[in-house]
């Protein structure tokens, strides 16, 4: 008998603002796959997450609960039960590329199949799990870009966490774990019912895109964050705190300036969209590969982000916080 059930894929990225879609109304985005997505499916713009950071908004994606309920506050909280699950024991076949966020970094989680990539400047929590990633580049005889080689810049504390990707380009996490995915659909036998979740790093700091994509933005008059002292000055205490904490704790090898230039904010929004234009072209390469192999015709193809990113709006940077730059996706 035939299963006419839909194959379900399911891409997300990590801290990529709602406002980063050319077809949803930011003109100066080049993103013609995600633009054929809205243009050619339902668009939920006006959608709100439950977390301010990675895991328990994730987590919330995937057990349907409110962090207050599940118990998963931050990172490094367990998950429990996910509908991953239910989706195996009714016959579907679960395969992740990429990021979960899991804790511990590989549970099961419901999945037969991971071929786990996780954060780009992993820090921390199980700091020495090896993913695919690390594997492919070890293999390759490279050493990864992280926190602890960038600090060794005489420009660090300039950067605000915005460096060119110096490796070769198909070791690039966003394109690894894109092409990981395509390769996956192209050489596993095709088999149905298909849950296929992908997970993409980016555009989560640092800001480390491929430098030819970068040439673009920085030539865009691009719609800077302009945050005036009145405005900072009526900010509730703890954001003033907060502010001040990520100025002094370099969180994914952002040295974050409480006053930065024109200049610096110009060159992380420029390295943050055009890692968002490497992701769209390897979403591209994804649905034709899904076409390739027969998947498209009855396959649900979704795309989500886990939280955004205040990107200097707010005189703030990264999550953490409850403004709509954050939970808007």
């Amino acid at each position: 008998m035939t299963d006419n059930r839909p194959n379900i894929i399911l891409i997300i990225t990590d801290q990529q603002r709602f406002d980063t879609i050319n077809a949803l109304g930011f003109p100066y985005m080049n993103t013609p796959n995600l633009d054929r997505m809205v243009n050619e499916g339902v668009s939920f713009d006006n959608c709100f997450i439950t977390g301010a950071t990675c895991v328990p908004s994730r987590a919330s994606l995937f057990n349907g609960l409110y962090p207050h309920s599940s118990g998963v506050l931050r990172n490094g909280h367990c998950w429990g039960k996910t509908w991953v699950e239910d989706l195996k024991n009714v016959g579907y076949h679960c395969v992740n590329v990429g990021k979960m966020h899991l804790f511990p970094f590989n549970e099961p989680a419901g999945y037969h199949e991971r071929y786990i990539v996780e954060n780009k400047d992993r820090f921390l929590e199980e700091r020495y799990y090896f993913d695919e990633w690390d594997k492919a580049l070890a293999a390759n005889g490279l050493v990864k870009q992280q926190r602890e080689h960038y600090r060794l810049r005489d420009d660090y504390d300039q950067r605000l966490g915005a460096f060119e990707w110096e490796l070769p380009e198909h070791l690039h996490s966003d394109n690894f774990v894109g092409n990981m995915a395509s390769w996956w659909l192209k050489s596993y036998p095709k088999t149905e019912p298909l849950f296929l979740e992908i997970g993409f790093p980016g555009p989560h700091p640092p800001f480390d895109p491929i430098e030819r994509y970068v040439e673009e933005y920085m030539e865009k008059d691009l719609p800077l964050p302009d945050f005036t002292n009145k405005e900072l000055a009526l900010i509730p205490e703890i954001l003033k705190q907060f502010r001040i904490h990520n100025s002094k704790v370099d969180h994914d090898s952002i040295d974050w300036s409480l006053n930065p230039t024109e200049e610096q904010l110009k060159r992380i929004w420029a390295y943050y969209l055009a890692n968002m234009t490497m992701i769209d072209e390897r979403i591209g390469e994804i649905i034709r590969s899904l076409e390739d192999k027969g998947y498209l015709e009855n396959s649900v193809v979704l795309f989500v982000s886990d939280h955004g990113d205040c990107m200097g709006h707010h005189g703030q940077i990264q999550k953490w916080t409850m403004y709509d730059t954050i939970t808007r996706v």
